[in-house]
């Protein structure tokens, strides 16, 4: 069975650079304090990585 990643938006992005702002709209958050499960794959992990300081994550089976 696939992990799933549960990440939440706590961080705004105002003073961020560009492509921070693109990643954050690219894993699907609109808004603050947003939650999504996402699959856990390395395309989403480098996602995270690049906007750790904008979001938490929490690992689920």
């Amino acid at each position: 069975m696939s992990k799933k990643l549960r990440i939440t938006y706590v961080k705004s992005a105002i003073g961020y650079n560009e492509k921070q702002k693109a990643t954050i709209r690219a894993l699907g958050f609109r808004k603050l304090n947003q939650t999504v499960e996402l699959e856990d794959n390395p395309a989403i992990r480098g996602m995270v990585n690049k906007v750790s300081h904008l979001v938490t994550v929490e690992e689920e089976e």
